[in-house]
């Protein structure tokens, strides 16, 4: 190409986004953002499923041209079926996307039934994992790339094979998020009256055998304010007795070091968190929040796959059974991090 030719134009893209947790679309953001890199106006519009919260999560950062609603498996809190849900609401969905006139898509699944709805919408350039021959036919184009079958948790490294193999990444790269400075001011005072450092607790859990429970919540919440540390309980709705069960078991002296949050956004919990030296929780949403804005984290897994897409922020616990992870146990693994921990708020973390 001479340079007096014109640029190659970028196609207008759509990412449609797997996975239904929180944490899941944050281990997808860094590859997010190279994609739109090579989309038009240097932008994507994700298609994922509203369990994700990314209007709250990245619908604030400049690459993100939209967000579009894959209502396949709403929270069983909710009581129905999904816009989306079944063959039907495949092609529904599909249907639905022929009026945005994407020309790419991006499949970050290994479901067949994704590239089904990338060919019912029309859409002429379908890119994706490819790892079964009928993907591979309803997509358009390679390279394709085989699951991973290791020990960790899959779908970081899925996506980052496949960005790697597209030529977006030359390497992993550690999930982050851009906190929104309207809900930083927020977070700011209502964590004005706790003592330093911070410590939140991410007490949430998307499953039973998730979590940790309140006998151990409390006891590790004791123990740090004892040490003269706030401690911050953060869930959502869902979690809101729970965080007044380990409350209440606190002596009266501890509790004004304790602060329980569960009616704040998802933008205020990314900036709370933000805010904290350190956190410690269920594998949880919250706890990958935590690390992707920089914070200390420790998830307490017991015997699960362990999170490796950053290792120098987000440490797993384990053990053959989640109950024999005690609060002596965690103590002792982030008590380094607290020794280092400053007497004041952290440094300024990035915002939009």
């Amino acid at each position: 190409m001479s340079p007096t030719s014109p640029a190659p134009l970028r196609p207008r893209t759509a990412v449609l986004h797997q996975w239904v947790g929180m944490g899941d679309l944050v281990w997808h953001v860094p590859y997010l953002r190279r994609i739109a890199e090579t989309s038009s106006e240097g932008k994507v519009s994700l298609i994922a499923s509203p369990t994700t919260f990314a209007r709250d999560l990245v619908g604030h950062e400049p690459w993100l041209h939209e967000v579009i609603d894959f209502d396949r498996h709403p929270r069983r809190e909710e009581g129905r079926r999904g816009r989306h849900r079944g063959v039907a609401g495949l092609f529904r969905m599909g249907r639905e996307l022929r009026a945005y006139g994407f020309e790419r898509i991006i499949l970050l699944t290994h479901h067949t039934n994704r590239s089904v709805v990338a060919n019912v919408a029309g859409i002429p350039q379908r890119l994706g994992y490819g790892s079964s021959w009928l993907q591979r036919r309803l997509l358009s184009q390679g390279p394709f790339i085989r699951p991973y079958a290791g020990p960790a948790v899959k779908a970081y490294k899925d996506v980052t094979a496949f960005a790697i193999a597209q030529g977006w990444a030359s390497e992993p790269i550690v999930p982050s998020l851009v906190v929104r400075p309207e809900a930083l001011e927020t977070a700011r005072l209502r964590l004005i009256g706790l003592p330093r450092p911070l410590v939140a607790l991410a007490i949430g859990a998307s499953e039973p055998y998730k979590q940790w429970g309140a006998e151990r919540f409390s006891a590790l919440a004791a123990s740090l304010a004892h040490a003269g540390c706030g401690v911050v309980l953060l869930g959502g709705p869902a979690e809101r007795a729970l965080a007044q069960e380990v409350r209440n078991t606190l002596d009266a002296a501890l509790r004004p070091q304790v602060l329980a949050i569960t009616d704040g956004s998802v933008a205020e919990t990314v900036a709370t968190l933000s805010l904290m030296h350190v956190c410690v929780g269920n594998d949880t949403g919250a706890a990958n929040i935590a690390a992707a804005v920089g914070t200390p984290t420790w998830v307490v897994l017991g015997p699960r796959p362990p999170l490796e897409h950053d290792p120098q922020t987000l440490r797993g616990i384990v053990s053959p059974r989640l109950e024999d992870i005690t609060a002596g146990d965690v103590v002792a693994r982030m008590m380094s991090a607290l020794r280092r921990a400053p007497a004041e708020l952290k440094r300024e973390p990035a915002v939009l």
